[in-house]
């Protein structure tokens, strides 16, 4: 058994482009580290160029985890992501190392730090309601339906996020209890639990961040971004599957289609992308109010390594 009181741990969280990896990357040279991905997309392998995973130069540098790691077809979910990034995080103490879990999904970030109660398997058919009613009606009738019946757990819900709003309707049916409920009775102990945890956000001010999100789309394309979106869509995937809801791929989509331009393609991407940074902020701030923030490299660096 690892003895937690005398290993470090690094969190690293932020909106998309915010200079997270640059970050994580400096702060594994610096303190022997291993980078762990905390990034819902970053998983798939399928998508490299429209997530910006590490370069092989990065990986050189320093090890990586969890990049890539899944096929397209694979729905990763909180607990399945929890669970690997626990045996991460202990391979790397057990090797002497400091993990450095870097990314944008405030989700996960929660659950590690927070613990995850196990949540019954979901029948088969109360699953597949939800997601006909959610292709029939949309995400808004879906999430005034679970502001009815589960207010705690529609407010924490964008009403356009149909995943995460189907979710909560199926473990509300499945179970009689909200799935805020289950969070706040979480039973599993944090594989983070009696370590020396550094946390911190960036947090660029924002025209400097929308700038920096509409750049590197630009990258993307420069990079392949077409022709991943064309390897993509050759596969056949069910469209409600994570990976097919990346930022980036119903846009290059319409333009492999035919229906879009490229320019219009690109202009759609970059809003969409801006969006996000916005609503990754808006969590940061809400669920992440404790932590140390930062506003660039520099000051996240003196953060982490005081």
């Amino acid at each position: 058994m690892v003895n937690t009181r005398l290993k470090t741990a690094i969190l690293i969280a932020g909106p998309t482009a915010s200079g997270k990896s640059a970050v994580a990357m400096d702060v594994a040279e610096r303190l022997n580290g291993v980078v762990i991905n905390a990034d819902a997309m970053q998983v798939y392998t399928e998508l490299d160029v429209l997530t910006s995973r590490p370069s092989r130069a990065d990986e050189a540098r320093v090890p990586h985890k969890l990049f890539g790691c899944a096929p397209a077809d694979d729905a990763w979910s909180a607990g399945r992501w929890l669970a690997a990034a626990g045996t991460e995080i202990t391979d790397a103490w057990l090797s002497g190392r400091v993990p450095v879990i870097a990314g944008g999904t405030g989700l996960y970030f929660k659950v590690l730090v927070e613990g995850l109660s196990p949540i019954p398997d979901v029948p088969v058919d109360v699953r597949d309601h939800w997601r006909a009613r959610l292709q029939r009606e949309g995400p808004g009738v879906l999430h005034a339906e679970l502001a009815r019946m589960a207010a705690d757990d529609a407010a924490r819900i964008e009403p356009a996020d149909g995943q995460r709003i189907v979710r909560a309707l199926e473990v509300l049916q499945a179970t009689g209890k909200p799935l805020g409920d289950h969070f706040a009775a979480a039973r599993q102990v944090s594989v983070l639990a009696g370590a020396e945890v550094r946390r911190v956000a960036l947090m660029p001010p924002r025209e400097e961040l929308y700038r920096s999100c509409d750049a590197r789309f630009h990258a993307m394309l420069d990079s392949g971004a077409v022709g991943e979106v064309e390897r993509l869509l050759a596969l056949g995937l069910a469209p409600d599957l994570p990976a097919m809801k990346a930022i980036g791929v119903a846009a290059l989509a319409g333009h492999i289609a035919g229906e879009l331009l490229l320019k219009d393609a690109t202009d759609l991407a970059q809003k969409q992308t801006r969006n996000y940074a916005k609503r990754q902020m808006t969590w940061i701030r809400n669920q992440m109010a404790d932590w140390p923030k930062a506003e660039t490299r520099q000051q996240a660096l003196e953060i982490l390594l005081k």
